[in-house]
C-alpha cells in the first residue's frame, strides 16, 4: 500500500546555486497543464526509490501560503522537480511560470515535489508492480563483470558491442543491463534510420531545437544472425523472456521489417519459449501483418495522443498517418496477439475530457488489451506551444481517469512494462 503523508508536505524550492530545501511558510501545489491546482496528502506517495530530483533555472514556483491560503509566486527561488522511477506514473507536474529567460527544459518528465517529517514526498502512483527496473535490482560493478564475459563469447557481434559499451554501461539502460544480467526482457535495437521527427525524440534532434538528444542513434542495422545469435539464448535461459525489437537507442524498427522477420523466423525454428514483441511507431502495417504470419506475438504502439491533430502535431511523420497506427494494433489483435499502446501522459492533457473521449474511441477500434502509463519527459509549457494550446483545458484528473477508464473497461490491463508470457496467453 502507498504510503501517503499526515498533512500536505511543505514546499521544496532551490536557490541560484541548485541548493534544494524546503520553505515552511508554504505547502506545495502541483501543476495540471497550465492549471495550477491545489493538492491533498492522498495525491503524495513517499518519493519511490532510484527516483531523482531536479532544479530548474529560470522556473519560478508556486507555493500555497500557510497563513493565507493564497496560492502564491516565490520570486528569487526556482523550482524543483522529481523524475519518479520506472513503474509510477505521475498524476502532477511541478508548478511554476517561466521567467523572460527560462529555457527549455531537457528531455525528462518533471513531477511536483514535497518534504515533510525528514521525507521527500510525490504526486504519483505505482502502475506496475513488477520489479525488472527497480533501482535495487542492479549493481553497477556487477553489470560491468557480466558485460565482459558476454562479450568474450561473441567478440565480432556489433549488436553484442552496442547493447554492451553504449546502453548497459554509457547510457545505463536498464533493459539492456537485464538482458547482461540474463533475465526478463531483453532490448534489440535494429533501425538507425526512422520516418517521424518526434519533438521529444532521446536519440536524435535537430541542430535547431533548443533540447539535446540524451545519446546517439545505432548508426547500422544488425544482421539475422547477430540478432539471432543474441536472441535465441536469452528466450531459452531467462525467467520470463522476452525479446523486444525497438528501443530508444534507434530509429523506427519497421523501416527494416524484413530483417526482423528473418530473425523471427530463425528464433521460432529453434525455439517456441518466451515472447517476441515490437515496439514501434505502428506506421507501417503491412509490416505488421507479415511479422504476425512470422511469429510476432505482441506489440507496444507509442503515441502522445489519441487524437490525430494532437499526434501528427508532436510526432511530425513522414508517410505514415495516425490511422496506420490504429491498423497496426487493430492487425495483432486479429492475429490473437498481444497490442499495447505506450501512452506518454502529461497531467493537464491526457486527463483532458477531449481527450478521454479520442482514447474511447482508439480502444473500442483497435481492442488493444494493455495500456502502458508511461511519464512524458518533455518541457510541458514548450510541448503545450507546440500543440498551439494556450489556455487550460477541462480535466478530470490522472486518478480519476485511471478508475473512470478502469470501470468503463474492466479487461484492460494497466502497466508500464511489455508483459510476460503469462498475459499474452489470451
Amino acid at each position: 500500500m502507498p504510503k501517503h503523508p499526515s498533512r500536505i508536505p511543505y514546499l521544496v524550492v532551490s536557490d541560484k546555486e541548485g541548493n534544494i530545501f524546503e520553505d515552511k511558510n508554504y505547502e506545495a501545489v502541483g501543476a495540471s497543464g497550465l492549471d495550477i491546482v491545489s493538492l491533498q496528502p492522498q495525491d503524495f506517495i513517499e518519493l519511490p526509490d532510484g527516483s531523482q530530483l531536479f532544479y530548474l533555472p529560470g522556473k519560478i514556483p508556486h507555493g500555497k501560503n500557510l497563513k493565507t491560503g493564497i496560492i502564491e509566486v516565490l520570486e528569487h527561488r526556482y523550482a524543483v522537480a522529481a523524475f519518479v522511477s520506472p513503474a509510477h506514473t505521475q498524476t502532477y507536474l511541478s508548478a511554476y511560470i517561466q521567467s523572460d529567460k527560462s529555457p527549455v527544459l531537457p528531455l525528462y518528465a518533471y513531477t511536483a515535489i514535497g518534504w515533510l517529517h525528514g521525507k521527500f514526498y510525490t504526486t504519483a502512483v505505482r502502475i506496475d508492480e513488477d520489479i525488472r527496473q527497480d533501482f535495487d535490482q542492479f549493481q553497477y560493478l556487477e553489470v560491468q563483470k557480466k558485460v565482459k564475459k558476454t562479450l568474450s563469447k561473441y567478440p565480432n557481434n556489433r549488436l553484442l558491442q552496442h547493447l554492451a559499451h553504449n546502453c548497459a554501461t554509457e547510457y545505463t539502460c536498464r533493459a539492456a543491463q537485464n538482458y547482461f544480467y540474463g533475465r526478463w526482457e531483453c532490448p534489440i535495437p535494429t533501425s538507425p534510420a526512422c520516418n517521424a521527427e518526434c519533438l521529444g525524440c532521446i536519440s536524435l534532434q535537430p541542430d535547431e531545437n533548443p533540447i539535446n538528444s540524451s545519446h546517439f542513434r545505432m548508426k547500422f542495422t544488425p544482421t539475422v544472425q547477430e540478432i539471432v545469435e543474441i536472441a535465441l539464448p536469452h528466450l531459452n535461459l531467462a525467467p520470463n523472456p522476452i525479446i523486444s525489437f525497438g528501443q530508444g537507442c534507434e530509429g523506427e524498427p519497421l523501416l527494416v521489417w524484413e530483417v526482423i522477420r528473418e530473425a523471427i523466423i530463425e528464433i521460432r525454428k529453434k525455439t517456441d519459449k518466451g515472447i517476441i514483441n515490437i515496439n514501434t511507431n505502428g506506421s507501417k502495417p503491412e509490416a505488421v501483418e507479415a511479422l504476425c504470419k512470422a511469429g510476432l506475438q505482441s506489440i507496444r504502439v507509442s503515441m502522445n495522443s489519441a487524437q490525430k491533430h494532437w499526434y501528427t502535431k508532436y510526432y511530425l511523420p513522414r508517410n505514415y498517418t495516425f490511422e496506420d497506427i490504429k491498423e497496426s494494433a487493430k492487425i495483432v489483435r486479429s492475429h490473437r496477439g498481444w497490442a499495447s499502446i505506450n501512452y506518454f501522459t502529461c497531467p493537464g492533457l491526457t486527463d483532458s475530457y477531449e481527450e478521454y473521449g479520442a482514447l474511447k474511441d482508439f480502444i473500442n477500434y483497435t481492442d488493444i488489451n494493455m495500456i502502458q502509463w508511461r511519464n512524458f519527459n518533455i518541457d510541458t509549457h514548450w510541448y503545450m506551444k507546440k500543440l498551439g494550446i494556450a489556455e487550460p483545458l477541462k480535466c478530470m484528473g490522472m486518478r480519476n481517469l485511471l478508475e473512470k477508464l478502469y470501470i468503463d473497461y474492466p479487461a484492460l490491463r494497466y502497466g508500464y512494462y511489455n508483459p510476460y508470457i503469462e498475459s499474452i496467453l489470451v
